[in-house]
């Protein structure tokens, strides 16, 4: 008799058993990689390695950092500066060639647990606050950017709003876990903030992503047109409908079909592919947000079935164990640390003042709300962090060929390496001084 000991990582709910899933994606993909056209196995054995590696040493030093007080993701960045290609150079071409589609995916599951755990009741208490902070303080930093960087830097007011667009965004991978805890643990849960940061910052990233494409292409020599600013609202609103439809459709499925929870999240995860993948397609046709489309289908999903919304959030949540230290791990690895060194101290400076005046925009959002002046201070040190954003498009007016382009991506480099573990650090060890702890 033979017994089958394979072990089936959905269904054990083991949260680690997203590495054998995620090392089978990156075979897959490695295949076609162009840097392995000549590989035997080998090259997949170095692959796998470089895999263990960042698992391993991530998850060491993210808790290192922890025992003395410090975000885990620090260790995690720490990890991907070190085994990156500007460093000691240990990961392997394809895993770097996948590295954005590994960051896509943990991006994926972020959203969607943020998505099954957000009342969209809380949201509506909230109301206008909820809407500005989605596009108010990502214009306050612009501002400031123009404002500031020409001064600072010697560059154009062009080539500043390039860097403004692409600092501005705040990072979803840093702030939804940590509001997704808030909730868990009750505090400002009465007042709907951390329910109010995590939607703001979700909404955030499509706002500043068009404003850079706008950007962008007036510094190749095109215009701004009406059309760029019209396709925000409209990427929103269609991502919003598209994922709140699928989302319905999927609690009518679950609820006529009695699956087990683990192939719920295979069919929920392969159904968020899809839907960054039409948005891919969509391009220069349609604005559609597929991250948004992905966390309005845990939305819709929680207010249709609310206890299944409740059992799909514990999965995911045990699947971003992994998928957390991936996602970290690659942005450390795209920061090219020289760039750093080579800033100065007038990049610093920047850094710093155009958040100031990323917190007096969230100050304004803030404006005539129930919120007390530390609850408020607390929103805006959660405003704060910037990764996953930078890291994706820090690098790009570069390769376009654009003269601010070196100067940007070492602003870009800068603000992940601040920002990211300060904002972090700034809510582990404010939150229970600046909030009220709720039932949860």
């Amino acid at each position: 008799m033979v017994v089958n000991m394979l072990p089936e990582p959905l269904i054990t709910a083991d949260g680690f058993c997203i590495v054998q899933e995620l090392s089978a994606f990156c075979i897959t993909k490695a295949r076609f990689c162009p840097a392995n056209k000549n590989k035997g196995f080998g090259g997949y054995i170095v692959m796998l390695t470089s895999l263990s590696l960042v698992f391993l040493l991530g998850m060491l030093l993210s808790q290192a950092f922890q025992k003395i007080r410090l975000p885990g993701l620090l260790g995690m960045l720490l990890t991907g500066m070190i085994l990156g290609p500007y460093a000691l150079n240990m990961l392997d071409a394809s895993i770097l060639g996948i590295s954005a589609d590994l960051r896509q995916i943990a991006l994926i599951i972020i959203l969607t647990r943020a998505g099954l755990s957000l009342d969209i009741q809380d949201l509506k208490k909230v109301g206008r606050p909820a809407i500005l902070m989605c596009f108010v303080p990502a214009c306050f930093e612009i501002v400031g950017m123009v404002l500031l960087a020409p001064r600072l830097l010697g560059i154009s007011m062009l080539d500043a709003a390039v860097m403004g667009a692409v600092v501005g965004a705040v990072s979803p991978a840093v702030i939804v876990p940590k509001m997704l805890n808030l909730m868990e643990k009750g505090y400002g849960v009465r007042k709907s903030i951390p329910q109010m940061i995590l939607a703001g910052a979700s909404v955030d990233d499509v706002f500043v992503i068009v404003m850079f494409t706008a950007f962008t292409g007036l510094a190749q020599g095109g215009r701004f047109s009406a059309g760029s600013v019209l396709s925000i609202p409209v990427s929103i609103g269609t991502g919003i409908a598209v994922g709140g439809v699928t989302g319905v459709l999927l609690a009518r499925f679950f609820q006529k079909i009695h699956i087990r929870d683990s192939a719920k999240v295979v069919i929920l995860l392969s159904i968020s592919f899809l839907m960054i993948d039409l948005e891919n397609r969509l391009k220069g046709c349609l604005p559609f947000s597929g991250l948004l489309a992905v966390m309005s289908i845990g939305i819709a999903l929680q207010r249709k079935r609310h206890e299944a919304a409740a059992r799909l959030s514990v999965k995911y949540s045990k699947l971003w164990v992994a998928a957390e230290v991936l996602l970290f791990v690659l942005v450390g690895a795209t920061v090219d640390i020289r760039y750093a060194w080579e800033a100065g101290a007038a990049a610093v400076i920047l850094i710093f003042g155009v958040l100031i005046f990323r917190m007096a925009g969230v100050f304004c959002c803030l404006l005539k709300t129930e919120l007390n002046r530390k609850e408020r201070f607390f929103c805006m040190i959660a405003y704060m962090p910037k990764a996953t954003v930078q890291a994706a498009i820090g690098g790009v007016p570069l390769a376009m060929g654009l003269g601010c382009g070196k100067i940007v991506l070492t602003v870009a480099v800068l603000a992940i390496l601040i920002t990211a573990p300060l904002g972090a650090f700034g809510m582990e060890r404010t939150y229970k001084r600046l909030l009220k702890a709720d039932c949860p």
